[in-house]
């Protein structure tokens, strides 16, 4: 019912901009490039707000963000993610030249997925390129049988400059204030990893939730543990702690950038996914000078190697995943500290949004527009 409610209300928003052109009135955005973004308060949000903020500052006028694509003509419309391309991909004029961004998905990842993935290959032919952020899904899309030419890895950045590492009393005061106990080691997710916008009390497995309790529930045998949460829908999450009294904070924050605190109070980050884009958490931590352990997915492969710039393990694989947490938290204060300077400035050299920014500029848009 909501579906069909949402397909009305946007064939109506589709006739009231061909009305206002038949009129007349351009209302078509006059930047080159468009890129579309989410209302919700979440990745693909600030993916577009820090492209569109670093390219601006070289280029003005060159790009903006709009989460409405029906009125644009004649321009490049850069689609945050696959998903609002192929909602939106009956109502874009012929005109435009689509880019999208295809951080993440797999066949396996269940039906709707596999679906979803079908009728977006079916897309393909009207697609200009598809940026995708890490070799892994570079070679999925390649393997599905997508152009090579049409694809551009370019990863999901950070904000060096705001995601830097704590002093010892910044340290402090953020575990104070996030009421993590003094001998705790604080883990970090922070993450959306229930269904839906809701309470998320039904767990998306493709993020991990259930493993990432499983190595919880290990740790706490061994170390005594502060769970950090931020994000959306984290229901099966909470009640998962609840259940095994392993205590925990969860702040779903007004401002996304209220996050760097969480990372301050931090002793380790979990990336237990199953599936990943990036995660921004990923380079967050690293930037943050928080040791990370990830599963194999999204860009941990490009970004971590194993023991060296933060801990990498098989999905699935709850052992190593313990295994690799108890090696940073009992590592040698002076071998994880040089440990923690090689993973900052592997963020830095190649993932910092203002490289990332002029990637897009560079990769993208600007042979786009020199091909028309």
């Amino acid at each position: 019912m909501k579906s069909a409610v949402k397909k009305i209300l946007r064939n109506a928003i589709f006739r009231y901009y061909r009305l206002i052109d038949t009129l007349g009135f351009d209302s078509s955005p006059k930047t080159p490039v468009n890129f579309i973004v989410e209302k919700a308060d979440w990745a693909i949000q600030w993916v577009g707000k820090y492209i569109y903020e670093n390219i601006t500052t070289e280029h003005p006028n060159f790009i903006q963000i709009t989460t409405n694509p029906a009125p644009i003509k004649n321009s490049i419309i850069h689609f945050g993610s696959q998903y609002q391309w192929l909602l939106w991909k009956p109502y874009i004029a012929d005109d435009n030249n689509i880019v999208v961004s295809f951080f993440h998905g797999k066949r396996s990842d269940g039906e709707s997925v596999k679906k979803h993935i079908d009728n977006f290959l079916l897309s393909v032919p009207k697609i200009s390129r598809i940026v995708t952020g890490a070799e892994l899904i570079k070679n999925r899309l390649i393997d599905w049988g997508v152009d090579a030419s049409k694809v551009i890895k370019i990863p999901i950045g950070c904000d060096t400059t705001y995601f830097i590492p704590p002093t010892i009393k910044q340290k402090q005061e953020a575990r104070l204030k996030l009421a993590v106990p003094d001998k705790a080691i604080s883990i970090g997710s922070f993450q959306k990893d229930g269904v839906g916008w809701g309470d998320g009390f039904e767990p998306k497995l493709i993020k991990g939730p259930d493993i990432f309790i499983s190595v919880v529930k290990e740790l706490k045998k061994h170390i005594p543990i502060f769970i950090l949460l931020t994000g959306p829908a984290r229901g099966y999450v909470k009640n998962e702690l609840e259940k095994n009294n392993i205590p925990y904070h969860h702040s779903y924050l007004a401002n996304y950038k209220e996050i760097l605190n969480f990372y301050y109070a931090l002793d380790l980050y979990l990336v237990t996914s199953r599936e990943e884009g990036g995660p921004m958490a990923l380079m967050e931590s690293m930037a943050s000078h928080v040791p990370v352990v990830s599963t194999k997915v999204g860009q941990a492969e490009d970004l971590i190697e194993d023991k060296v710039t933060g801990g990498l393990v098989d999905i699935d694989d709850v052992q190593s995943i313990c295994e690799r947490a108890l090696h940073f938290i009992t590592l040698d204060s002076n071998i994880k500290e040089a440990q923690l300077r090689r993973a900052r400035k592997k963020v830095i050299d190649g993932y910092d949004w203002k490289f990332i920014a002029n990637q897009h500029y560079k990769k993208v848009y600007i042979p786009l527009i020199n091909n028309n």
